[in-house]
């Protein structure tokens, strides 16, 4: 049954096309405008999509990945499957131009696809009686410089939007209020419940969170969030970025994702009010499992080799596998005081993560740990950053995440073992195209006398 949305798009005879998207591993939408004419036969039967666009880096460079680029590759068109529940309008279009349709690979690619990948983990949540809920903070810096003159630069001495730390200011945030109005306004036609947007820890830094909601639906509204942030600082002359660390100056930027769990009911799955603290025991098992295994899904919660910059001392991100009651010095941060609020945030992610992937890792995890009944460490009291047993420590660098994505037992049962294998091949790639290039602090340490 078509969409109304959709419908009355195609019965208006001033509709001329609708844009067909999908996500990429890097968290970037990409598609093609489609005529209508030809829009009802794609909504019925799919629109083919070339699958290396899994196996690309942000500006297009092509990655390696097994059977997609390799050379047993013919670089062929994969089908897509439009999600007729999730058309949008875009921002700024012209009406009749303005459709936007969100899509994901289906049959064997997949295995590969990251909103497919989501979809197949909250199916087994389903399975095992629980409806996962949730919302997600995304942290980003905003410029008051274009892209091209941030290039210029060569990426360093950029202007940020504000000038000082500016946590909560209401200051900046009344100086930047037509930002801000900006991005409510955008996020209207596109769907986005907007939970709450203020001023972060840094000069010119940001977070945007959405309303916590079930299914795919707030990972897309993420998804849809980031690019069209970008596209709103582009049509406005600046500038915005997501590098977990832009600069060894500025503070790390996050992804942080709020999570509980219902039952079968529908009632909070994490809430007993018998128990220590109210938490069920399917909540502290849920922590188990995050301890447990969100360290074998680190290259998914930190998936450049940037993310890895975010955790040098000094920066306010997770030392470790932690958690604590209302801690943000801990990793999972348990938050809530009823059977509606009780929930647990992850601060692992890094805000150049894709969301449907991090959600996914999350609740693996999670989830995992509640069938094997795994029991959690002490809860920090404190400071967390020197509390931190060895098994907590997660990998701190690409090389050490990749091997331990590839051998998680967690990583390929729910995740799968086609989208671990092509993943880990991508970060090995990306890892090996930086080893070629010569650094301009290798050229100061050792040109001279090195």
């Amino acid at each position: 049954m078509t969409n109304k949305i959709i419908g009355d798009y195609l019965k208006d005879k001033s509709s001329r096309f609708a844009t067909v998207a999908m996500a990429d591993t890097n968290g970037l939408l990409r598609g093609q405008m489609v005529s209508v004419s030809g829009l009802p036969s794609l909504l019925k039967n799919g629109m083919g999509m070339a699958l290396p666009q899994l196996a690309l880096d942000p500006t297009d460079e092509l990655l390696d990945m097994p059977g997609v680029t390799d050379g047993e590759a013919d670089f062929h068109d994969e089908q897509l499957a439009i999600d007729q529940s999730m058309a949008r309008r875009i921002p700024w279009a012209k009406t009749g131009h303005d459709l936007l349709l969100l899509s994901q690979f289906k049959d064997g690619a997949a295995a590969i696809c990251p909103r497919s990948i989501l979809g197949k983990v909250l199916k087994r949540a389903k399975d095992g009686g629980f409806t996962p809920k949730y919302g997600i903070e995304l942290e980003y810096t905003l410029f008051s410089e274009s892209h091209e003159s941030a290039r210029a630069k060569g990426y360093r001495d950029l202007q940020t939007a504000t000038q000082h730390k500016s946590h909560d200011l209401i200051i900046y945030q009344a100086t930047q209020s037509e930002w801000y109005q900006a991005v409510a306004e955008m996020c209207e036609p596109l769907g986005i419940n907007l939970a709450k947007m203020h001023e972060e820890i840094g000069g010119g830094f940001m977070e945007a969170c959405i309303a916590a909601g079930e299914g795919v639906e707030p990972a897309d509204q993420l998804m849809l969030l980031k690019n069209f942030l970008r596209a709103l600082a582009l049509r406005q002359g600046k500038a915005i970025t997501f590098m977990p660390r832009w600069s060894e100056k500025a503070d790390s930027q996050s992804a942080h994702i709020h999570i509980s769990l219902k039952d079968k009911t529908g009632n909070g799955a994490f809430f007993d009010g018998a128990k220590p603290d109210m938490m069920s025991d399917t909540f502290r098992h849920f922590i188990g499992g995050l301890q447990k295994y969100a360290g074998d899904m680190m290259l998914v919660f930190a998936p450049t080799l940037n993310s890895y910059r975010r955790f040098a001392p000094g920066t306010f991100a997770p030392p470790g596998l932690t958690w604590g009651f209302e801690n943000r010095t801990t990793c999972f941060r348990v938050v809530g005081h009823d059977s509606g609020s009780l929930r647990v945030e992850n601060r692992l992610p890094g805000a150049d993560s894709n969301p449907y992937l991090t959600v996914a890792a999350t609740l693996a995890a999670g989830l995992a740990g509640i069938e094997g009944q795994v029991e959690p460490h002490d809860c920090v009291i404190g400071n967390g950053y020197g509390q931190i047993a060895d098994e907590l420590v997660f990998p701190h660098a690409m090389p050490e995440a990749i091997l331990r994505f590839k051998a998680s037992g967690v990583a390929n049962e729910w995740l799968g073992s086609r989208f671990v294998e092509c993943f880990a091949a991508t970060r090995q790639s990306q890892i090996e195209f930086f080893a070629r290039k010569v650094t301009d602090i290798e050229l100061q340490r050792f040109f001279d006398l090195g």
